[in-house]
């Protein structure tokens, strides 16, 4: 007889206090029907309705639950990653409240991940309801990130996702503040298989993510994962510099040597303070070499993974 594993379901809580009763009807159905153990882990992200008294009414019938509460809100990505610091499971699951995410696809997840796979990652093919504001704008922050970024992110993958053990610790090593989990999970890599499915329509309330919640976290992203922004100072700098130079260059013969055309003294003028903004900008482009080099080390992330199941071979 197999020993039954442990798996962790994580859910980050923000105002969902009518979505949290059948979240978890239909959660339970689905996790009662699998031969596994469960964990339930709710992060209560600093709501402000009545979702902690919900989780509680849960919890004394349920002892697989467990309730962290923040002091306030912290924001989404800071509550998915204290619920992965802190499970227990072989494997955690990362599911939203709002029912968007289909739990029926659970054990789908936990077969891919029995049959090798470290991390399963949900890909949203088709989001009910969704606005063509959010649609345009998902398509262009996945076109944008993935050119300047050295790390892929699927377009529309979600945090949605399996994490094998091996995975949570690896992840519970990093320490950075702006972060994006379902990015820092792309980086890490490991053997990963992907689910797509149809997002349902939200059942009660409003997404917390507002559009300038969503633009800072695509930001903070494009500044996490691509050292391009701190880059385009010193290839505006080159690009100027050249170009002014030639200039420069042009109207030098043209004027005095060749004599075929007349340049005024505010067009020179023009071109010399051109020609020092561009070497300005070389600078901060240095100076920004240097600010990239600091971010690479206080970001703290590891400068390699090794997995344990492969390091103890002598």
């Amino acid at each position: 007889m197999t020993e039954k594993k442990l798996i962790s379901l994580i859910v980050p809580i923000y105002n969902e206090e009518k979505n949290i009763p059948v979240l978890y009807e239909n959660v339970k159905k689905v996790i009662d029907s699998t031969p596994h153990l469960w964990e339930m882990i709710f992060v209560n992200d600093g709501s402000r309705d009545g979702s902690v008294d919900e989780l509680k009414k849960i919890k004394e019938i349920d002892n697989r639950v467990k309730i962290f509460d923040f002091s306030r809100n912290f924001g989404k990505e800071i509550a998915t990653t204290a619920g992965i610091n802190n499970c227990r499971g072989a494997a955690c699951i990362m599911i939203d409240a709002d029912l968007q995410h289909p739990v029926e696809l659970i054990p789908e997840f936990i077969k891919k991940w029995e049959n090798g796979a470290e991390v399963v990652v949900g890909v949203r093919k088709r989001n009910k309801g969704e606005g063509l504001v959010k649609k345009m704008g998902s398509y262009v922050f996945y076109k944008i990130i993935n050119r300047i970024s050295d790390t892929e992110i699927v377009s529309q993958a979600t945090d949605f996702r399996l994490l094998d053990r091996e995975v949570i610790d690896q992840f519970n090593v990093m320490t950075e503040r702006n972060r994006m989990t379902r990015a820092l999970i792309d980086w890490m890599g490991y053997k990963r298989q992907y689910i797509n499915f149809e997002a349902n329509e939200r059942l009660h309330g409003k997404a917390s993510y507002s559009f300038w919640k969503l633009l800072q976290l695509a930001f903070n992203s494009m500044i996490s994962f691509s050292l391009f922004p701190l880059r385009i100072a010193g290839y505006l700098g080159i690009t100027i510099t050249v170009l002014s130079g030639l200039l420069g260059l042009f109207i030098f013969i043209t004027k005095y040597i060749s004599g075929i055309f007349y340049f005024s003294g505010p067009a020179i003028l023009a071109v010399v303070i051109l020609f020092l903004i561009g070497i300005v900008l070389i600078c901060l482009g240095l100076i920004a070499l240097y600010i990239a080099n600091i971010h690479n080390e206080v970001s703290n992330r590891p400068l390699y993974i090794i997995r344990k199941s492969t390091s103890n071979i002598e």
